[in-house]
Protein backbone atom coordinates (compact mmCIF):
# COMPACT_ATOMS: atom_id res chain seq x y z
CA UNK A 1 0.00 0.00 0.00
CA UNK A 2 2.76 2.45 0.89
CA UNK A 3 4.37 1.74 -2.47
CA UNK A 4 1.20 2.84 -4.31
CA UNK A 5 1.05 6.03 -2.25
CA UNK A 6 4.64 6.94 -3.12
CA UNK A 7 3.90 6.30 -6.79
CA UNK A 8 0.96 8.72 -6.69
CA UNK A 9 3.21 11.45 -5.29
CA UNK A 10 5.68 11.04 -8.17
CA UNK A 11 2.95 11.02 -10.84
CA UNK A 12 3.01 14.78 -11.43
CA UNK A 13 4.36 15.65 -14.85
CA UNK A 14 7.57 17.64 -14.53
CA UNK A 15 9.17 19.64 -17.34
CA UNK A 16 12.41 21.56 -16.87
CA UNK A 17 13.02 24.32 -19.41
CA UNK A 18 16.77 24.88 -19.36
CA UNK A 19 20.00 25.57 -21.23
CA UNK A 20 23.17 23.46 -21.00
CA UNK A 21 25.27 26.34 -19.61
CA UNK A 22 22.83 27.42 -16.87
CA UNK A 23 24.21 26.63 -13.40
CA UNK A 24 20.80 26.83 -11.70
CA UNK A 25 19.26 24.60 -14.36
CA UNK A 26 21.90 21.95 -13.71
CA UNK A 27 21.38 22.25 -9.94
CA UNK A 28 17.62 21.82 -10.37
CA UNK A 29 18.02 18.75 -12.60
CA UNK A 30 20.58 17.20 -10.24
CA UNK A 31 18.22 17.82 -7.29
CA UNK A 32 15.29 16.15 -9.09
CA UNK A 33 17.44 13.14 -10.10
CA UNK A 34 18.68 12.72 -6.51
CA UNK A 35 15.06 12.50 -5.37
CA UNK A 36 14.06 10.04 -8.09
CA UNK A 37 11.73 12.52 -9.81
CA UNK A 38 11.28 11.79 -13.51
CA UNK A 39 11.26 14.90 -15.67
CA UNK A 40 11.49 16.02 -19.26
CA UNK A 41 14.42 18.30 -19.94
CA UNK A 42 13.72 20.87 -22.67
CA UNK A 43 16.76 22.74 -24.01
CA UNK A 44 15.33 26.11 -25.01
CA UNK A 45 18.65 27.17 -26.57
CA UNK A 46 18.14 24.57 -29.33
CA UNK A 47 14.35 24.70 -29.65
CA UNK A 48 12.81 28.12 -30.45
CA UNK A 49 9.26 26.73 -30.24
CA UNK A 50 9.97 25.40 -26.74
CA UNK A 51 11.44 28.77 -25.76
CA UNK A 52 8.23 30.50 -26.89
CA UNK A 53 6.19 27.90 -24.98
CA UNK A 54 8.25 28.56 -21.84
CA UNK A 55 7.69 32.33 -22.11
CA UNK A 56 3.97 31.78 -22.72
CA UNK A 57 3.68 29.60 -19.61
CA UNK A 58 5.89 31.65 -17.28
CA UNK A 59 6.05 35.17 -18.66
CA UNK A 60 9.84 34.87 -18.25
CA UNK A 61 12.71 34.46 -20.66
CA UNK A 62 15.21 33.34 -18.02
CA UNK A 63 15.87 29.73 -17.12
CA UNK A 64 15.27 27.46 -15.36
CA UNK A 65 11.51 27.32 -15.53
CA UNK A 66 9.94 24.21 -14.01
CA UNK A 67 6.43 23.06 -14.85
CA UNK A 68 5.31 20.75 -12.05
CA UNK A 69 1.86 19.35 -12.67
CA UNK A 70 0.87 22.56 -14.47
CA UNK A 71 2.24 24.89 -11.77
CA UNK A 72 5.13 27.12 -12.86
CA UNK A 73 8.27 27.70 -10.80
CA UNK A 74 10.66 30.34 -12.13
CA UNK A 75 14.24 29.73 -11.05
CA UNK A 76 15.40 26.91 -8.80
CA UNK A 77 13.19 27.56 -5.78
CA UNK A 78 13.83 24.39 -3.77
CA UNK A 79 11.13 24.96 -1.10
CA UNK A 80 8.50 25.55 -3.80
CA UNK A 81 9.68 22.52 -5.80
CA UNK A 82 9.49 20.37 -2.64
CA UNK A 83 6.00 21.69 -1.86
CA UNK A 84 4.66 21.00 -5.36
CA UNK A 85 6.20 17.51 -5.43
CA UNK A 86 5.09 16.69 -1.87
CA UNK A 87 8.72 16.00 -0.87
Amino acid sequence: MAKDESKKKKKKRVIVFSTPTCTYCNQAKRYLRQRGVHFRDVDVSKDPAAARDMVRRSGQQGVPVLDIGGKIVVGFNRPEVDRLLDL
